[in-house]
């Protein structure tokens, strides 16, 4: 993996590219040239925390670019897909500081939120050291990398898979409860209307004829000496239909003898008849319709009187009550099918927790095997690192009470720096240089199980040299077979053993009455000079390029 970085205008840095190749790449110089500086502009462009007096004094602003060369299915290249940047050739990082505070952050030159940086950022660079706030040393990520030590990421995955039918069988479960026991606290009331409206059996227009042969038997009494005096007028025995017939029938007979005097009275006659037939016809009906058994009109009433207080107990028209009845029939039926609904559900929860917890108990098993291979591994390395008095403890506490998608452990390391002492949390237990130290034995250890691209070690080797400082630029090169290393180093054999050696010195910049910090990639006699004046000091003897050249000739 390539990383390049180039900063521009940052502090004392008036314009400056470096390009750091693959393997180890070393960064000396005296104290106080501005290693530092190079640290905070790297942080800066991985989406740290700002801050204006960064900028150079007289200047409104700086800004700092980190150009990343990483594979087209790197997890740094997929989170900025989600944040939807074009991701094709090489992903450019660039911030900009303002005096005032302030800062920008662009990906692929598409402006960002900084947490958006910080992802991509986080993804590509570990920085271990004094300038320390992520990778290994947030706790929160012990978990996922003893996963990834054990190759246990298929299982993680497979109990991150149970967690989520697990939630969404809860959920399912949950919801359907509470609709059922809204139901069950209406069930009585649905069933008991249910049982009153299916005897009442109401049908639609019903109240409107019932109604309307309550009127007619109501009236009929008023009427009906009326309509049997037209009866008997129509077609009784004082009806004129008799004699009108005997007339039309004698007027039949003379027709012949005055055809256009007769036959327009035998036609008026004829019609006559005819309508007095129909009208007696009519009210023979009538007088049928209106009579009546006094005991039907009590049932009509009583029936009448029941589909309305039934339509004012329900709040509905007389017409909709079979509606209703046909809606709370169904919503019994719901309700015994949500009973019957719930035990599935209860039992498909039963059995994503059955599924969960197996998968969580297997994992967590893992991680108690992989926890030990890993404390062995770590612990080889310390000895040669001046730890050999140290532990390293994988803390793993299971709490089957405690779930989630990752599963029932919690894991964190740990370190016991001096038999004797109380183990804790290596953050807090293990000192600047120790925890430095213990950083690099886990990188080590870990190098293949999915690093980020990009190691940056600042001043890992601080308070050791000899042996200890050898130890540890032997396990800088070694890690760097595998991913890209850059350190900061005050060590001459951690600087022997890196495939690039950068220079950092300041000094006056002509005219401007101010110094810069300048970098240089050192040719190989240069860098045994550097290496003799980081093992002599101020004065640099011929032993001292002696050593510096052995120290070369053995990395």
């Amino acid at each position: 993996m390539l990383a390049q970085l180039a900063i521009r205008d940052i502090v004392l840095i008036d314009k400056l590219e470096l390009n750091f190749r693959e393997g180890l790449s070393v960064l000396t110089g005296e104290t106080g040239a501005g290693k530092s500086i190079l640290l905070d502009a790297f942080a800066l462009a991985l989406g740290g925390r700002g801050d204006g007096r960064l900028v150079r004094s007289g200047e409104s602003q700086g800004g700092v670019t980190a150009v990343f060369d990483v594979a087209l299915d790197h997890p740094a290249r997929r989170i900025a897909a989600e944040a939807e940047i074009d991701t094709e050739g090489d992903l450019i990082l660039r911030r900009t500081q303002m005096a005032d505070g302030r800062t920008r952050a662009f990906v692929n030159d598409q402006a960002v939120g900084v947490q958006v940086l910080r992802a991509i950022g986080a993804a590509l660079v570990e920085i271990h050291g004094q300038h320390d706030d992520r990778a290994l040393a947030d706790p929160a990520s012990h978990r996922a990398i003893l996963d990834a030590f054990g190759g246990l990421q298929s299982q993680s995955a497979k109990v991150g898979t149970a967690a989520r039918a697990l939630r969404t069988a809860r959920t399912a479960f949950a919801e359907h409860k509470e609709k059922v026991e809204t139901a069950r606290r209406e069930a009585d009331f649905l069933r008991h209307a249910v049982e009153e409206l299916s005897e009442l059996n109401p049908l639609p227009g019903e109240e409107a004829s019932l109604a309307e042969r309550r009127t007619v038997m109501q009236q009929s009494e008023k009427v009906a000496r009326e309509l049997n005096e037209a009866l008997d007028a129509a077609g009784g025995p004082h009806s004129a239909v008799p004699h009108l017939s005997a007339a039309l029938r004698k007027l039949e007979r003379r027709a012949s003898l005055l055809p256009a005097l007769v036959e327009p009275c035998v036609n008026a006659l004829d019609a006559a008849l005819v309508a007095l037939d129909e009208a007696r016809a009519a009210i023979e009906n009538a007088v049928a319709e209106s009579e009546f058994d006094p005991r039907e009109l009590e049932r009509v009433e009583e029936r009448l009187f029941a589909l309305r207080a039934a339509a004012r107990k329900y709040n509905v028209a007389a017409d909709d009550l079979a509606d209703l009845a046909g809606r709370f029939a169904s919503d019994v039926a719901a309700i015994d099918a949500g009973e019957a609904e719930l035990a599935v559900l209860a039992a498909a929860q039963d059995k994503a927790e059955a599924a969960y917890a197996a998968a969580a108990e297997a994992l967590s098993a893992g991680r108690k095997k992989a926890a030990r291979k890993l404390d062995a591994a770590v612990q080889a390395e310390l000895p040669p690192l001046k730890l050999e008095r140290a532990r390293f403890i994988t803390e793993l506490v299971t709490d089957p009470a405690s779930r989630d998608a990752a599963g029932i452990d919690r894991v964190e390391f740990w370190a016991q720096t001096n038999p004797g002492t109380k183990p804790g949390p290596m953050m807090r237990v293990a000192s600047g240089g120790e925890l430095s130290r213990f950083m690099l034995a886990l990188k080590v250890v870990l190098a293949d199980k999915g690093s980020a691209p990009t190691l940056i070690f600042d001043e890992i080797d601080t308070g050791v040299g000899g042996a200890v400082a050898d130890a540890i630029g032997l396990r800088l090169a070694r890690l760097a077979d595998t991913v890209q290393v850059i350190a900061v180093t005050h060590a001459p054999q951690v600087a022997a053993r890196a495939a690039t050696h950068l220079l950092i010195a300041k000094a006056p910049v002509k005219g401007a009455g101010r110094v810069a910090t300048r970098v240089s990639t050192l040719p190989v006699e240069d860098r045994r000079e550097e290496i003799a004046r980081m093992l002599a000091g101020a004065t640099v003897t011929d032993e001292a390029r002696a050593a510096a050249a052995r120290l070369l000739q053995g990395a």
